[in-house]
């Protein structure tokens, strides 16, 4: 999906006010120093003068000739030393009235050679951000605070025949592969499992790979995400702002809906959801949902036709283990400390 077009629009209208910006500190600069020291400006004009002179001789074969070309770089030179003496003795560095510019790679007009800078990748990257509702977390929930230490290594789970530890280094395997082929297969993911196991911290481990590599993301608890539907549902007054967030959440890259059950069920809730996770699957939108619901709470609280869609379109996964917000809370008292 990447940006939409009033995403892009406000990106461009900022490269607008930056150049417009550094363009009036310059003329601050230029006509301050062009009265304290007239002959900058004289220096200024020579230099105009000298270029359309040798412009000119340029475009005549016969007036263009090595001794012409000589003299225009040694006059040239001369008024360059000159002004730079000039600034020097007033104390400022020698391209103090240079165009002035917040990336010089591309002066500021967001491309190098038709191709978008660095400085537009990182634009693009913030405005993603600060639209994925995760723009802080992810600082400290990603990948790299991730700990498996939480999870235990000695009890074999009844239903998975493996320890919680193992179940979530497979897990977390899964996820790397999500990111790494993002761009070439369509998959989705339900995670459901307890309360306090790591379904909400490793969906926002996904968001970080994806938002970093300028995909758009949004996160929303089930209750945001039925909040809107029904504010666009009901809500009149707000209908072209509401309708926009319906557009992107059902076009974005990743939409993780976290906490699925958690908001009033009821036929509006049921019917919303069956429409979002339909369009999307159209679409070939991805979804990561994270539940503390069994399937046998999914059928009865939504339906099985919705069931049915998670059986057949999401890669379902369980994970165990103990609350890690309790294990925090002990190990806090206990003075140790860990990292995720």
């Amino acid at each position: 999906m990447g940006l939409s077009d009033k995403q892009y629009n406000d990106i461009m209208f900022e490269y607008d006010r930056i150049r417009t910006r550094n363009r009036r500190t310059l003329d601050t600069r230029t006509e301050k120093l062009y009265k304290s020291f007239p002959e900058l400006k004289k220096i200024r004009d020579d230099l105009a003068m000298l270029s359309i002179e040798q412009a000119k001789a340029e475009l005549t074969a016969s007036g263009q000739t090595e001794e012409t070309r000589e003299t225009y770089y040694r006059k040239y030179e001369e008024l360059i030393r000159r002004k730079t003496e000039i600034l020097a003795k007033a104390g400022y560095p020698k391209d103090f009235l240079d165009s002035i510019y917040t990336c010089t790679d591309c002066k500021d007009t967001g491309y190098i050679n038709g191709k978008p800078c660095h400085c537009l990748q990182q634009k693009k990257i913030e405005i993603l951000y600060s639209n994925s509702n995760l723009k802080y977390i992810l600082e400290a929930e990603n990948f790299n605070t991730f700990s498996e230490e939480y999870y235990d290594d000695t009890t074999v789970h009844e239903n998975l025949s493996i320890t919680p530890r193992e179940n979530i280094r497979r897990i977390r395997e899964i996820c790397q592969n999500f990111i790494a082929d993002f761009d070439k297969l369509y998959e989705n993911i339900l995670f459901y499992g307890p309360t306090g196991v790591g379904k909400t911290f490793l969906t926002h481990c996904i968001a970080k790979e994806l938002l970093d590599s300028g995909h758009t993301v949004i996160y929303l608890t089930s209750l945001q995400l039925f909040d809107i539907l029904e504010k666009n549902k009901f809500d009149k007054e707000e209908q072209h702002t509401t309708n926009e967030q319906i557009t992107y959440i059902l076009d974005s890259d990743l939409l993780i809906i976290d906490d699925l059950g958690t908001e009033l069920s009821n036929s509006f809730t049921t019917s919303k959801l069956y429409y979002l996770m339909e369009e999307r699957h159209s679409k070939r939108r991805s979804t990561i949902i994270s539940t503390n619901l069994s399937f046998r709470d999914i059928r009865e609280r939504y339906s099985e036709r919705i069931l049915s869609r998670f059986t057949g379109n999401y890669d379902i996964k369980q994970i165990v283990g103990m609350d890690i917000r309790i294990q925090k809370a002990l190990q806090k008292k206990k003075g140790a400390g860990f990292n995720q």
